[in-house]
């Protein structure tokens, strides 16, 4: 029989409600969201919005939704989004700017997850032989970079790009408080040069549910329109947001922890002869190049320690609030065992 579980490494979506968070949702006023008339919701859309510098959100169910939307609010049919090469909104959202945006993507060289301005300035298309480009997105942290952070110089260098081309910017920030926090800034800082953010509040930050899209009220308007066509009317979703609301309040003083901790493993995987790039460790990410990645994979999550084989030689790691130092110790050893 498998041992219990010592540490779920699989990612930072594994976490579960604290007891503030389930105290939250069973004091949730709510209201008809369809409607606009959920109060808890209303209270966390505008305050991500603010965090972030924008105008307005809108919760949705899930990240891939908020980016899609977001690709459906700027982009039109057989055009092309701009991205970096292994964006989350490519690589694991399903085909879902094609199917229903009808775009595709056009990537961009990413070192560590950091695409060069000038590098998306040279995959900019205007020619009438060509898919014309629609947008530009960007994913900060990069997830399958190793949880890389791009920095506002940088962001700010590619904004100038976008409007001297005319072209919307959006943001995957699945992480974006991680990177906030590994740079030591204000979110707004690699927020509010984009036309429009998704915040995924049920990674790092521990909220069981959801992320909210950030821009002006006259794109939310429209985005509302494009949830209520992929199903994400959810209707008394207080319930939701109070938990969200709770991760947004205590979620991310932790992420500086779970940044050490990502280190310390790291580090601990390189001292058992692993191959880890300890230059892509910049938050609670850890790849490792580890051969027969799923048979190894199965082997630890008999012994207690659960991670993901993301290929026939790599496996991810992802440390979280409710991996402490003593489940990672012994963590670490049943993986260099």
């Amino acid at each position: 029989m498998p041992l219990p579980v010592i540490a779920d490494l699989r990612s930072d979506t594994v976490t579960t409600p604290t007891p503030a968070m389930r105290e939250a949702m069973a004091q949730a006023p709510v209201g008809d969201d369809v409607y606009g008339e959920d109060p808890t919701v209303n209270a966390l859309q505008a305050e991500v919005a603010r965090l972030t510098g924008h105008e307005a959100g809108l919760f949705m169910p899930s990240g891939t939704m908020t980016n899609q939307v977001a690709i459906a609010l700027h982009t039109r049919r057989g055009e092309e989004a701009i991205c970096a090469e292994g964006s989350h909104i490519y690589e694991w959202e399903l085909g879902m700017m094609a199917t229903f945006s009808g775009v595709v993507p056009r990537f961009v060289p990413a070192p560590l997850g950091v695409p060069a301005p000038e590098d998306v300035r040279a995959a900019i298309r205007r020619s009438i032989h060509q898919s014309p480009t629609g947008m530009i997105s960007l994913e900060n942290t990069h997830n399958k970079a190793g949880g890389t952070v791009i920095s506002p110089e940088v962001l700010h260098q590619i904004r100038a790009v976008a409007t001297e081309e005319g072209l919307p910017f959006h943001l995957d920030g699945a992480r974006v408080y991680n990177a906030a926090v590994a740079l030591g800034v204000e979110l707004r800082e690699v927020t509010g040069m984009f036309d429009t953010v998704s915040v995924c509040l049920s990674k790092g930050l521990g909220a069981p549910v959801g992320s909210v899209l950030t821009g002006s009220a006259a794109a939310m308007k429209q985005a509302h329109r494009y949830r209520k066509m992929m199903g994400g009317g959810m209707r008394q979703a207080g319930v939701l947001a109070a938990a969200a609301l709770v991760a947004l309040r205590e979620g991310p003083a932790r992420l500086a922890e779970d940044h050490r901790r990502a280190r310390v493993l790291a580090e601990g995987l390189v001292n058992a002869g692993f191959r880890v790039n300890l230059a892509a460790v910049q938050t609670n990410i850890v790849y490792a190049a580890v051969p027969d990645a799923a048979q190894r994979a199965a082997t630890w999550a008999e012994q207690g320690v659960l991670a993901n084989a993301l290929g026939p030689d790599s496996v991810r790691f992802v440390l979280h609030h409710q991996i402490d130092d003593e489940a990672l110790a012994r963590a670490i050893g049943v993986l260099t065992a």
